[in-house]
């Protein structure tokens, strides 16, 4: 179900992120003016010298891998056979998330240089994606011709159905503005290849916090729904 439903939950979210704007015909200049005018970004001061071990981070990515592992390995029993942990994927983010925050852990600076975070970023988009392509091509088309064509309109239904009841939800009962709103559609559907194109749609990487913001609680929920349902049908 994975392989078949994976390369359309990949695609068309990162489709969704670039037809919206220009479905909606908005003037992406205006829109950007106006999301920086609303999301300033804002440095926050860190009082004291504080000792920069490396100028290109390559600490403070050791130090959110390594973390973030522990994190995710903690498991926690939900009963009837169930757990949750937050995994290698969201280990790591929950403590980046908490390093980024306060980007510094006594003396020692931890703020990376935005040069680094782009090239990390493009890195991991570039390997993950090779990753989840080979994963997903070797048994794509075994199980589709195995389990039928229905699997991949389940799978293409259940990417588009949240992402367009989510986006007119944000839109008109949270007045979120298209970028903000779009950022989170990322995040919630957990497509990090999504981010990467909204971020050239967008022509900025600050879109980056409203993923940020949705991701984690998006990859709980997904987790725990799996676990339930399975105890539930037992």
């Amino acid at each position: 179900g994975y392989a078949i439903a994976y390369p359309f939950g990949v695609v068309g979210v990162v489709l969704f992120v670039q037809l919206m704007p220009k479905i909606l015909r908005v003037d992406m200049k205006k829109e950007l003016e106006s999301f920086r005018a609303a999301n300033p970004t804002e440095v926050k001061p860190i009082r004291g010298k504080l000792k920069l071990l490396d100028r290109e981070g390559f600490f403070s990515f050791a130090l959110v891998v390594v973390l973030g592992i522990l994190l995710g390995s903690v498991t926690i029993p939900l009963g009837g056979g169930a757990e949750f942990s937050l995994g290698t994927t969201g280990g790591p983010l929950v403590a980046a998330l908490v390093i980024g925050h306060f980007g510094h852990i006594g003396p020692i600076d931890l703020r990376v240089r935005k040069p680094a975070l782009e090239t990390f970023r493009e890195l991991g988009l570039m390997l993950f994606l090779i990753g989840a392509g080979t994963e997903g091509g070797k048994s794509f088309v075994s199980k589709l011709q195995e389990e039928g064509a229905m699997l991949f309109v389940y799978g293409a239904i259940i990417t588009i159905l949240p992402m367009i009841v989510g986006y007119f939800l944000a839109a008109k009962s949270l007045k979120l503005s298209l970028l903000n709103n779009l950022g989170s559609i990322t995040g919630g559907m957990t497509s990090t290849p999504a981010l990467g194109t909204l971020i050239q749609v967008a022509g900025t990487d600050d879109v980056a916090s409203a993923y940020a913001a949705t991701y984690p609680v998006a990859l709980v929920a997904v987790v725990l729904a799996s676990q339930f349902i399975v105890v539930l049908l037992r």
